[in-house]
């Protein structure tokens, strides 16, 4: 399969429905009064909603509180795409018990979407399976829906493209589906799912929402296809764009209100209009109130090839401080302490003469050493970088972390956030979350970068648009 032009493909589909959807959509939210409840396997998936809490813990009175205080939407941060598939099974069937027992404590219905990536790398369909295991949903039907606008992934007739330059991509032409973890070899979504369920679920017997029936047939073709999905059943959807999201939402919805139940495992910009959120405008700077003081730490784990490209362009561009950190170093018994030690003192030098500091990793992809995997290679190299923000001691203006694994360990392991705020996107796709007062840094905004989002001069543009 060859890459397609966009602006051709998007030219040849139906118009989209031309009415606004979203206070409909509201409106069956407010009846409902129901929580969305996000497990996210990787912090990047904030990178659509705006003023919502996200948790990184999920103990039972954790979850009672937001029950009781009818949060509307929030996020769990599980980072289960850096787990095993086994602990990731076992993470999903913890938390969904959890939510259970605080729903039957407080009398609060709730819906889950398990959000994940979408360039579909994750643990499909192991975690989604013991999640609805754990809240009761074993035989409901699961909707996949991986459109990211942000980011430049579309679903047309089946098949899940990601867009480089004006070209859409066949999902598995791309790099991401060479994941040492979780690669694939199709983009054809039905038969993605019979690659991913080993065959288990056929692809003949995958339910697809198609263009015609988003664009042409409206909510209710959707609600009525939606309504005849049989137990066990997976549906596909077609997206390229926000309004055919608007359509299925509120498909859905109807379908729900007729007691039909969905499962979810859906890429970020599904999850803003579920919760019927309108767009909002990026941050600027001065929305952050940042600190006319100090320097902004960027840390970059991310080894995807679009991180390279934008790491090379800061470097080139800017006058930022860089600090390379060996991987081999770090997955070094006998240097690794030396090492970090080299670069906390090099960042604490710069952050207290108000300078702007870049700790990235060695660029050399290193996939296994000795006897450590390629998993635990990227748990190890994060674990160093989470060392490294530990022990500085000069508080950053802000912080951006690069990468899903990076960001999340940053922010649990060296942050220490329990429950932050996500306050909207400084980029299309790059969430900006506040910490919390209980945060080794209170009040500190922390944007998390996935790294597979961005043009090529993204982390240029970020330092330019926050600096002093």
């Amino acid at each position: 399969m060859k890459k397609v032009n966009l602006r051709e493909i998007l030219s040849d589909l139906p118009p989209e429905w031309p009415n606004d959807l979203l206070p409909e959509i509201q409106e069956e939210i407010a009846k409902s009064s129901r929580s969305i409840v996000v497990l996210d396997d990787d912090p990047t998936g904030t990178q659509t909603v705006y003023d919502v809490p996200i948790l990184t813990e999920w103990t039972v009175a954790s979850l009672v509180t937001e029950f009781q205080n009818k949060t509307p939407l929030f996020y769990i941060l599980t980072n289960s795409r850096s787990l095993s598939e086994t602990a990731a099974r076992n993470l999903a069937f913890e938390i969904g018990s959890a939510l259970k027992k605080a729903a039957q404590q407080t009398g609060r219905s709730f819906e889950v979407i398990s959000r994940s990536d979408s360039t579909l790398r994750g643990h499909f369909p192991a975690e989604v399976n013991s999640l609805a295991e754990a809240i009761g949903q074993t035989s409901d039907p699961c909707m996949i829906i991986p459109l990211f606008l942000e980011g430049g992934r579309y679903t047309i007739g089946d098949t899940h493209y990601v867009k480089e330059d004006q070209y859409l991509i066949p999902a598995h032409e791309t790099p991401f589906a060479q994941d040492a973890v979780f690669g694939y070899s199709n983009s054809n979504m039905p038969q993605w799912v019979a690659e991913k369920t080993q065959g288990r679920v056929s692809a003949d017997s995958v339910m697809s929402l198609t263009l015609d029936d988003i664009r042409r047939g409206g909510p209710q073709c959707v609600a009525d296809k939606l309504e005849k999905c049989g137990e066990n059943s997976v549906c596909v959807v077609n997206a390229a764009g926000y309004r055919d999201l608007e359509v299925v939402t509120l498909g859905l919805l109807r379908a729900e209100r007729q007691g039909q139940r969905f499962l979810y495992r859906t890429a970020a910009s599904f999850v803003r209009v579920r919760a019927g959120l309108p767009a909002r405008p990026l941050l600027t700077r001065d929305q952050l109130n940042l600190p006319e003081d100090g320097g902004g730490l960027f840390i970059a784990g991310s080894y995807v090839s679009k991180t390279s490209q934008q790491l090379s362009c800061l470097l080139e561009q800017t006058s930022i401080r860089n600090i390379e950190i060996q991987v081999k170093n770090l997955l070094s018994d006998t240097q690794k302490e030396d090492e970090i030690n080299r670069v906390v003192s090099a960042v604490d030098d710069a952050l207290a003469n108000n300078c702007d500091v870049v700790v990235y990793t060695s660029r050399q992809l290193v996939t296994s050493y000795g006897s450590v995997s390629n998993l635990d290679v990227g748990n190890q190299i994060s674990l160093g970088l989470v060392e490294v923000l530990r022990k500085i001691s000069v508080k950053p203006r802000y912080l951006l972390a690069k990468g899903g694994i990076t960001s999340s360990d940053l922010a649990t392991k060296a942050l220490g956030i329990k429950r932050g705020w996500v306050l909207g996107q400084i980029l299309p796709g790059v969430p900006v979350w506040q910490t919390g007062s209980e945060s080794r840094f209170p009040g500190l905004p922390y944007i998390v970068f996935p790294g597979n989002v961005g043009g090529q001069t993204a982390l240029k543009e970020i330092i330019d648009k926050l600096k002093r």
